[in-house]
């Protein structure tokens, strides 16, 4: 009798696991994906997508492909880092070809031929001017950076290394110290090219900006990102090509 329980609760459950199957099967027909909730299979597809996206030709040597792939998902589709890190109204190098221009009407009002293209030439290269900040005279306009690595002999050379990469998106730091706050008890004073925030400098309803840290960056948000996640940005920006420009850069920054 107990035998035949089993046997029946084993052939149900086999028939309700198979119910299951040909329901997600069926269902991936319609357009749902029959890997619902299974991370391992989306990150995958992320790493696919990725790699088919990537608007430049990438440098994959001495590189996990897995985690380049991942980084630009990260970039391109999830974060957007290019809208901010190039100079959409750069007239040599705009964030899109202007065919490719989504933001632009379609013929035979536009030039946008329905098929984005991000122009490769600026690139993640920075220069795109935020305004002025509460500064001495006005004097610090906020400029996105820029991202592409420095190169000489196919090496890294001069960039921030994976662990202060992780730091600046998990903390904010400014590690370039581009705008310090304004401040008379250092030696010497800075009282040029910093940020009101200080007293005697801050004058009334301007907000003591943190100078140490980058404004406008969102690393609030992106401090929540795995080690992976970040680790697969670090990389992924390693394999892209270097980009002339960006504020405080050398001329020429490539080799």
């Amino acid at each position: 009798m107990l035998k035949r329980r089993l046997v029946r609760a084993v052939t149900t459950g086999a028939a309700f696991a198979a119910v299951i199957f040909l329901g997600l099967s069926v269902s991936s027909r319609s357009g749902r994906a029959a890997n619902d909730n299974n991370g391992a299979q989306d990150e995958k597809l992320m790493i696919q997508i990725g790699l088919a996206i990537a608007p430049v030709n990438l440098t994959m040597t001495n590189k996990d492909s897995d985690m380049v792939g991942l980084g630009s998902y990260l970039v391109n589709a999830v974060n957007g880092c290019n809208g901010c890190h190039s100079d959409p109204a750069s007239l040599t190098n705009p964030t899109y070809t202007v065919p490719g221009n989504p933001y632009l009407l379609s013929p035979p009002d536009g030039p946008f031929l329905g098929h984005k293209v991000v122009n490769p030439a600026g690139y993640l290269g920075g220069g795109r001017d935020f305004g002025v900040f509460p500064s001495p005279g006005g004097s610090v306009h906020i400029i996105s950076r820029n991202l592409t690595p420095t190169t000489k002999g196919g090496l890294p050379e001069g960039d921030h290394t994976l662990s202060d990469f992780i730091k600046i998106m998990r903390t904010g730091a400014d590690l370039d110290g581009a705008h310090p706050n304004c401040s008379l008890g250092t030696t010497p004073p800075i009282t040029t090219n910093c940020l009101l925030g200080i007293a005697p400098f801050n004058p009334p309803g301007v907000p003591p900006f943190n100078g140490a840290l980058l404004q406008v960056m969102p690393w609030p948000e992106y401090q929540d990102m795995t080690d992976r996640q970040l680790t697969a940005i670090w990389t992924y920006l390693g394999a892209i090509p270097c980009v002339e420009g960006g504020p405080g850069e050398p001329s020429p920054r490539c080799h």
